[in-house]
């Protein structure tokens, strides 16, 4: 028996016959947006962007996936390495399912757990990572490496941070 999971059955599809919908509420920040181009730049496109077949259209309305077709939209150098092709699977649901599944995806994706997060920086700076390596691959600035580091307690974490001398004692004045 064949796998009923649409995810079975991704096509290739011209960028040009992929459109958003009009319904979406999710947004990305700039720094996630960098991010996910990164990600799709350097592992490619590894999930397909949920669509439904508007036959009287002839195009493919996205349920999920927007911001990895804004990728390619905006980013020639992703645009020319794929062909101009997005990785699509197709649903076949009334504009309402459709819309409650939009909402299902961006919810289903959560947020991170923050002392997981914490124990993932630990382990990349005992693998000898710095904060630049952390703060690049991982879409961090140094506040948050830095709030990270903090919460799991490790003093071997800060042993080559530099520390201002934010006052002198009267005594050494």
């Amino acid at each position: 028996m064949e796998p009923r999971s649409p995810v079975y059955n991704v096509i290739a599809v011209p960028i040009e016959k992929v459109k958003p919908n009009s319904y979406n509420p999710n947004s990305v920040a700039p720094p996630e947006l960098d991010l996910l181009y990164d990600s799709i730049r350097e592992d490619g496109y590894t999930m397909p962007i949920v669509c439904y077949f508007d036959e009287a259209g002839d195009e493919y309305v996205i349920v999920d996936g927007f911001h990895r077709y804004r990728v390619m939209l905006e980013h020639p150098d992703i645009r020319e390495r794929e062909g101009g092709m997005l990785p699509v699977s197709v649903i076949d649901k009334p504009l309402d399912c459709r819309m409650a599944s939009t909402i299902r995806h961006n919810r289903a994706r959560g947020s991170h757990n923050v002392d997981l997060m914490s124990r993932i920086v630990a382990d990349l700076h005992e693998l000898g990572r710095s904060d630049a390596w952390i703060s690049k691959h991982l879409g961090m600035d140094k506040d948050e490496i830095l709030r990270l580091k903090q919460i799991t307690g490790l003093a071997a974490l800060f042993k080559d941070a530099e520390f201002s001398a934010s006052w002198v004692p009267e005594e050494d004045a």
